[in-house]
């Protein structure tokens, strides 16, 4: 298999400068450090020279690292799009131990997991990496951020068999502590690039809240200005993310929640909702700035100021990315002002007098209990969906199938009919239980 035919199966036509760079440089015997934008195709990068360096032999070959559990199942998710053959097994914090050391019973060719995941089953003895000769740590700054350098000095020193580390950044490393092991390494710039090939693609823009106006209110105001348009409000305490959500529900506007006490299953089920339009809010903190797999978004407002510009970087990050366009919105209160490293000045842009309500989702999502373990998938969901629900293609949207469940977009007027006629029905011969996504 060569590299054209993983594309296409991403409906690529050809890989863009940064991954041409990238996979020459992973081919060659040094070490490799990536740094580019969110959004620049970094993950594609990095996995596509695996088809060289994976060998058709037993034991783990290549160790991926990463800061969150999103990000883990998002690798997972596009190499085993690649379908080159190999095994890829994800571990990560929130999943049930007993799946993962059963899964590793038969070693993977390819373990990717957050490090204290990952350290944990190395401890147990669950998995052998002594075999791996490629490690991968990808985000490896917010992994830094994340307090997990024990962790991966700990998994390193157990990688006896190294030959090569590939680090990715979606901003520059001040410095790169010695227990990586870096060797002969390439370094690889490309943020410059990206800024000086689309240099207005994001618009900035300021909301200035009008005296007696509260900011609570002022965001209610901008977010029903923007319509159905996709947006995600970024805040810097869980506490605002859930004050936020509570003035939504009270309105009865459909939104989505994504911080790091919300259960990981949870977290899963509003980036499902929000890939598949059955939601185009997305109320969160930094948590959701970077390693999520979700689709280009049209609009970031900073509720609450970023407080570094890393930190705007990464919520910017999200809309404007590669060739596509979008705007940040900072809303400011009498008292706050523009960050000093915030080096543009921002449009000014004036809120309505009054709250105009967004229209409702033309979708909604539907909760199937039954998954990859049930031997469930995707054309299984399908076949029902059609023949015994009577669905039209056009109104059936983006399908997700999990280890236990699955979930379908629906279009909204047909779900409730749907579920009438299809909650009796069987897949896989068993009688399944369906319901509206909460």
């Amino acid at each position: 298999m060569n590299y054209q035919q993983v594309l296409t199966k991403f409906n690529i036509e050809a890989l863009n400068p940064m991954q041409s760079a990238t996979i020459q440089a992973i081919e060659k015997p040094n070490d490799v450090v990536l740094i580019s934008p969110t959004g620049s195709g970094k993950t594609l990068a990095f996995l596509l020279p695996l088809l060289q360096l994976l060998k058709r032999q037993a034991g783990v070959q290549v160790v991926i690292l990463v800061p969150t559990r999103e990000l883990a199942i998002q690798i997972e998710q596009v190499f085993k799009q690649m379908a080159t053959g190999h095994k890829i097994n994800c571990c990560y914090g929130g999943h049930s131990i007993r799946i993962e050391k059963n899964n590793l019973s038969q070693p993977p060719a390819v373990l990717v997991g957050t490090p204290g995941r990952v350290a944990y089953h190395i401890q147990h003895n669950n998995v052998d990496v002594t075999t791996a000769h490629t490690l991968i740590l990808d985000e490896f700054d917010k992994s830094l951020d994340a307090g997990f350098e024990g962790d991966m000095s700990y998994i390193i020193r157990h990688l006896s068999g190294l030959s090569k580390r590939v680090l990715t950044s979606a901003t520059p490393i001040e410095a790169i502590p010695a227990f990586v092991g870096l060797r002969l390494q390439v370094v690889l710039n490309f943020t410059e690039q990206y800024q000086q090939q689309k240099p207005s693609a994001l618009t900035l823009k300021a909301v200035r809240i009008p005296e007696g106006v509260d900011k609570l209110e002022g965001l209610l105001l901008l977010i029903g200005k923007l319509g159905n348009s996709s947006k995600i409000v970024f805040c810097n305490h869980r506490d605002a993310v859930k004050r936020i959500s509570q003035q939504l529900h009270k309105l009865n506007i459909a939104h989505g929640l994504y911080h790091g006490e919300m259960e990981q299953i949870d977290r899963e089920k509003t980036l499902i909702k929000l890939r598949n339009g059955s939601i185009n809010l997305l109320i969160t903190t930094d948590l959701a700035s970077r390693g999520l797999d979700i689709p280009e978004i049209e609009s970031v407002i900073h509720y609450q100021l970023p407080t570094t510009e890393d930190n705007m970087i990464h919520r910017n990050g999200r809309t404007a990315r590669m060739h596509a366009s979008g705007t940040a919105y900072l809303l400011l209160e009498e008292k706050d002002y523009v960050p000093r490293f915030i080096t543009e000045t921002p449009e000014d842009e004036p809120l309505p007098a009054k709250f105009v309500m967004p229209e409702p989702s033309p979708w909604k999502t539907l909760y199937i209990a039954a998954g990859k373990k049930d031997k469930v998938n995707k054309t299984d969901i399908v076949g029902m969906l059609l023949q015994k629900g009577g669905l039209q293609k056009d109104e059936l949207g983006k399908i997700e199938v999990l280890d236990n469940s699955a979930y379908a977009a629906v279009k909204s007027d047909k779900i409730y009919e749907l579920l009438m006629k299809i909650q009796d029905e069987k897949i896989k011969g068993k009688k399944q239980k369906f319901e509206i996504s909460s």
